[in-house]
């Protein structure tokens, strides 16, 4: 590992401590009934029965540049056994330091349609996230289920850089941790949890996921408390299904731009149109 990488995990150690303290010292108690931002005032719910799964309040926001989102929701119902692959988007949100950054994961079933699903910091109507806030208590997390022109398109149109990276988990494996991800996603539509910036995050849950279908577990370490370079982690773990270096897997993987592109000519096919370049 580089000097980068010692010093992101001296800091990460640093702010470890920093997450413990927190906790202990932040108090109250999470809730599920708060006045929500828009984009997250929705909490999807999952009934399971068997193999078989139907998810209520899949989002589908309409996002147009320089326009508010056309809300929208949808519920989709599908086999377990008919979700082929995940992959892997990561979205760095820093200008000048790759290390923070937003991680999730989309699900690609056996009849064509895509399933992102994640992790977030659940906000108040008006409010805006910060990383202090996500150390004191400020939200709760919430598990967004919806389309990718939806859970994609919205960053490509703020101006996020984009990485969807194909997996190499089996079907089973991407089966698995989707209805994983689900389970939790009914458990705290209920049973609500605070979001914590280092402890309880994207990344944090991501990894307790993907650790319950792997062989090798990932560890809590600088990959998780700045994800931004997670993807780094993962062509070392070798969960990505390509052979090439970091750098060009970037170049090859990058979709912001097709994100864009597709958006604006109401692509009705955007999920098929974003991995054109890859």
């Amino acid at each position: 590992m580089g000097p980068r990488v010692v010093l992101a995990g001296i800091g990460g150690v640093a702010l470890v401590l920093l997450a413990f303290l927190t906790v202990r010292l932040t108090a109250g108690s999470p809730s599920a009934g708060r006045d929500w931002a828009l984009e997250q005032a929705v909490a999807p719910a999952v009934v399971t029965e068997g193999s078989r799964v139907r998810v209520e309040g899949v989002r589908d926001f309409h996002h147009r540049a320089g326009a508010e989102p056309e809300t929208a929701y949808r519920t989709e119902s599908f086999d377990l056994a008919d979700v082929r692959s995940v992959w892997f988007a990561l979205a760095p949100f820093a200008q000048r330091w790759r290390g923070l950054a937003h991680t999730f994961v989309s699900f690609e079933l056996g009849d064509g349609r895509f399933l992102s699903v994640s992790v977030e910091a659940r906000r108040e109507r008006d409010e805006a996230y910060s990383l202090l806030g996500g150390l004191t208590r400020r939200f709760e997390v919430a598990y967004v289920i919806g389309t990718e022109s939806d859970l994609i398109g919205l960053r490509a149109l703020r101006g996020d850089t984009l990485y969807l990276y194909p997996s190499r988990a089996t079907p089973e494996q991407a089966s698995a941790l989707l209805a994983d991800m689900l389970r939790r996603a009914e458990e705290l539509r209920t049973r609500p949890e605070f979001y914590h910036t280092l402890v309880n995050n994207c990344a944090t849950n991501l990894r307790d996921h993907v650790n319950r279908v792997v062989a090798d577990p990932l560890p809590y370490g600088w990959a998780v408390i700045f994800p931004g370079w997670s993807d780094e982690l993962a062509v070392e773990r070798g969960l990505l299904a390509t052979e090439l270096p970091l750098d060009q897997a970037r170049r090859r993987f990058r979709v912001d731009e097709l994100a864009r592109a597709a958006l604006a000519s109401g692509d009705p096919d955007f999920s098929r149109s974003i991995r054109a370049g890859g």
